[in-house]
């Protein structure tokens, strides 16, 4: 195994898909509004809530398989082989499943929550910081199976990065919650 330092740096370059995908829908929000169609919509009732959107999961797959481009265009340059847990050759099929885990694992965890009768929004921790890394790591395990230290140290460094990045949006007035 690599320097720790270096290898949460591996890590973070292995996740990073399913962290624009994770991002897609509020980036995109403002765009494509006819695409904002809830997904619960072909249930006839409230399942995953109004704010999961097949906009969302849409761009949620393309930012991911985006990134995975350009991962496996870095992939092409020695100095980034030391990054690779895996060959980026499958870019395309590992971007859909990042993409498609990220959000599903996004959307699982609504499921809960709106079973559990919390209001879209509420803290839900641990599940908030970690649904998407989790649904993204299980789905994208067709073509990467991360080890036991590699799903420690993203679950870990996921959970340590959304809760600040969440309190420093807050204190730029960026969110309305710290969560």
């Amino acid at each position: 195994m690599a320097p720790f330092p270096f290898f949460l740096l591996q890590c973070f370059f292995y996740i990073l898909p399913a962290y624009f995908a994770n991002m897609a829908p509020v980036i995109m929000k403002d765009t494509f509004k006819s695409w904002a169609v809830p997904i619960d919509r072909m249930f006839g009732k409230e399942v995953f809530g109004s704010h999961k959107t097949w906009r969302g999961l849409i761009f949620g797959v393309v930012f991911a398989s985006v990134v995975t481009y350009l991962q496996s265009v870095l992939s092409r340059y020695p100095s980034f082989k030391s990054l690779l847990f895996f060959d980026y050759s499958v870019w395309l099929l590992f971007g859909i499943l990042m993409g498609l885990g990220a959000l599903l694992g996004d959307m699982a965890e609504s499921f809960i929550k709106r079973q559990l009768k919390l209001r879209p929004g509420a803290r839900f921790v641990p599940w908030d910081q970690l649904d998407f890394v989790i649904g993204a790591m299980l789905l994208s395990s067709v073509v990467f199976v991360p080890s036991a230290a590699i799903i420690t140290a993203v679950v870990i460094m996921t959970f340590v990065l959304d809760i600040a990045v969440n309190h420093i949006a807050f204190y730029l007035k960026i969110r309305s919650e710290k969560w």
